[in-house]
Formats: C-alpha cells, structure tokens, sequence
C-alpha cells in the first residue's frame, strides 16, 4: 500500500488561495472537513501572529457562506465555516481517497499525506490533472501496515500526531509540551510518558530496520 506526499497548487479561484497568498507567512490548519456537490463545511486553525486579521480575510471572502469563531488563543485561532464546494475535496472525493487530517495551506500550497491503494493514487492523479490543478509528488513509499500497526499503540499515535500537528517537532519549536498536553486534555506528565514511548518506538524501529545498530549496539 503507497503513502505518498503532495504538495497541491490551490486553484487560485477560491478563497484559501486568496486569503493563503495574501497572508504568506500565517497557516491555514485544516483540522477536519465535509463536502458534498454543493458546499463544504470546514474546521481551520489559523496560526499566525495576528490571526485576527486572517480570519477577517476568511470571513470577507465571497465563498464563505457563513463562519464561527470557536477558540482563540495565543497565536492562534479555531473556525469553523461553511462554503461552496471546493474543487480540492472534490477531486479526493470522486477519487475515493481518505484525505488525512490535518493538513497546512501556506502561502497558496496544500501539503497532504495520503495513504491508499495504488489505483485511487492514479485516480486522484486523473481527477488534478482534469481539475487543471498543479501538483508535486513529494514523497512515495509502500508501508507495511502490520509494522505500522504493531509499532504504535493508537494513543500514542493519536498523540504524536497531534503534537506534530502543533509544531512541537519543528525548530524552533511552535507549541511547549504543556501545549500539547492541553490540546489532548490530559496532564502534562502523562503526555511527556506517551510521547517518550512512541519515540522510543519508532527511533528503535527505524535503527533497527536500516542499520541494526539498536540490536547489535552496546553502550560500552
């Protein structure tokens, strides 16, 4: 089974285009979304240093229909909105491929990680390029998906997600572990546990997969 990842042109005649190009330094966080052949409904975590003003953007933009502001904190701020259809979901649709979420809009490109069978990969290949939509192939690989499964227990995997999702692994980092921890609504010990674990997990594992220095290594 193919994991691959995207970068996708958004068309630059819907709003993410507009409000992404205009504000090419703020995140556009897709946290979740919806769409059926008329309109979509999406939840976006805007991170920039005056989110505000980007969710100002949003809300102007003639495609959003309606918009609901639902947290906002230091940096960043939460929304739900609805608007017409969006000819990116449209074509994962008709594709039949799970988006995964969430995934960043910056400055007018779309980042996605996808994982499916080879056939809907194509599709969705056939859906962009009808779509006159632009995209790059960054990254392609098959998975095991007993390794992937046996590897993580789904907590930790929701939780590394989540932290990476916050920018916690990006450096500097964008979120403290006391961050992360409020996000997933547990203690900050208990977070520092999980994510000690899951790391733990997957550094062994990719050691031992490609070099076996955890395996045959001793610390003298």
């Amino acid at each position: 089974m193919p994991r691959a990842t995207l970068s996708v042109d958004v068309p630059p005649e819907t709003w993410v285009h507009a409000v992404s190009t205009t504000n090419p330094d703020a995140g556009l966080r897709v946290q979740t979304a919806l769409a059926d052949e008329t309109r979509g409904v999406v939840l976006v975590e805007v991170v920039a240093d005056r989110p505000v003003a980007v969710v100002a953007a949003i809300e102007r933009a003639d495609a959003v229909r309606h918009l609901d502001l639902l947290w906002s904190g230091d940096g960043a701020t939460l929304v739900q909105l609805e608007t017409v259809r969006l000819p990116l979901l449209a074509a994962v649709l008709d594709a039949g491929v799970p988006l995964s979420f969430p995934f960043t809009v910056r400055d007018g490109t779309a980042t996605w990680a996808l994982t499916t069978a080879a056939d809907r990969l194509s599709a969705l290949g056939d859906r962009l390029d009808a779509a006159g939509i632009d995209y790059r192939l960054d990254h392609l690989a098959d998975v095991d998906t007993t390794v992937s499964d046996r590897l993580l227990t789904a907590r930790q995997r929701e939780l590394l997600r989540l932290a990476a999702a916050a920018g916690y692994y990006e450096s500097p980092r964008r979120a403290t572990l006391s961050e992360v921890a409020d996000r997933a609504g547990i203690a900050k010990s208990t977070a520092s546990d999980v994510l000690h674990r899951a790391e733990g997990a997957v550094v062994s594992w990719f050691l031992d997969q490609f070099d076996g220095t955890v395996t045959d290594a001793r610390w003298p």
